[in-house]
Parts: C-alpha cells; structure tokens; sequence
C-alpha cells in the first residue's frame, strides 16, 4: 500500500497506515486510522503466506481462532471479535470487479470467501462493524501472497512487490469506479 500511494496518480487521495498483527491492537488502530482520515474507502491487505494469487476477500467472520500465537503473544480461541455482533459482514467493495480487474493486468487474482480467522479477519470485521455506522465509506480486504524475498529457499509461492501494488492499484480504481459489483461468475468450491 504505500508503495501505490507513493505512486498514486488517480482520482482520489491515497494514504497508508500500518496495523500491528495483534488481535488487541488492531481494531483500536484502525479506529484511530478511520477517525484521523475519514476516508471514503478502506482497503484492508495482509499476507496469506502460500498462496499464489491475489485474494479479494467477501467476507468477515465473527471469530478469533488462532492456531499460532500473533505478535503480542495472544492465541484466542472460538471468540468472538465482537462481543453481540452480527455472525457476519459483507465486503462492500466491488469484490468481482476488483478481481476482474486485477486480472486485466495479468496477474492472478481469485474472490476468496473467507478471510480466515487470524488478525487479517480480526481487523477486516472490525473494519466492516465501524464502517456499518458511518453511511457511505466501503471497505474491504485483500490478501496477497509472500514478496520472492520471503519465499527464497522455499517451495512457496510469491508475488514481487511491484505486481501486487499493481493490483491494489486495480482493486481501487475498480472500487472508484464502479457502486455496485458486476454480476459474473467468482464463486469457489473450497
């Protein structure tokens, strides 16, 4: 992200912020991001380490279950990320066109339907839960695989950093775009 807002020459002001990987300080950062910047979008991305595509994520699960401790040390088990929120909240950005137009530029991209329930899903429902009382602000997430730096020496996947800022810059100005999604086939099996 910041090197596309470095790079940003399109329709709207681009700033970048950091989240720590922590289940407790994410949700009170982003807060923080949100009221600083009153933004009129919010693009979420995190690493899913492994995979080999762009993942534009439709939706966020109510539930922390860690299977590896995050940087803090927590490791929560089947809670709730919002104590009485909904099971549930939707990407409100244009998921299918996102992912249509990452593809345009040739790099792979799939809709992912769950973005797990690690940090990355901690912090996109809280994004979803804040975003539902403030009308008009959409907002979504990404997940992108390992830079080749962090996947030398292995067997993983990876994308360089300049394809996957490519693609951010494709996931935004789908979303400056287009209101509503298009209807397209998007849909996974597992």
């Amino acid at each position: 992200m910041r090197l596309l807002a470095s790079r940003w020459d399109g329709p709207a002001v681009v700033h970048a912020r950091e989240l720590p990987v922590s289940f407790a300080a994410a949700g009170p950062a982003l807060r923080a991001a949100l009221d600083e910047l009153t933004p009129d979008v919010v693009i979420c991305v995190g690493q899913a380490g492994g995979e080999d595509r762009i993942r534009v994520e439709r939706v966020a699960i109510n539930v922390d279950d860690a299977r590896i401790p995050d940087n803090d040390g927590a490791q929560p088990i089947d809670a709730p990320v919002v104590d009485g929120g909904p099971a549930a909240y939707f990407a409100t950005l244009p998921v299918k066109a996102a992912v249509a137009a990452i593809e345009a530029r040739g790099i792979p991209a799939c809709v992912s339907q769950t973005a797990g329930t690690f940090v990355c899903n901690h912090a996109f429902y809280v994004l979803q839960h804040e975003l539902a009382s403030r009308p008009g602000v959409r907002g979504g997430f990404v997940h992108v695989p390992f830079a080749p730096e962090q996947a030398a020496g292995t067997d993983r996947p990876s994308l360089p950093v300049e394809t996957m800022a490519g693609a951010l810059d494709a996931v935004l100005r789908a979303t400056l775009s287009h209101e509503s999604d298009v209807r397209a086939v998007g849909g996974a099996i597992s």
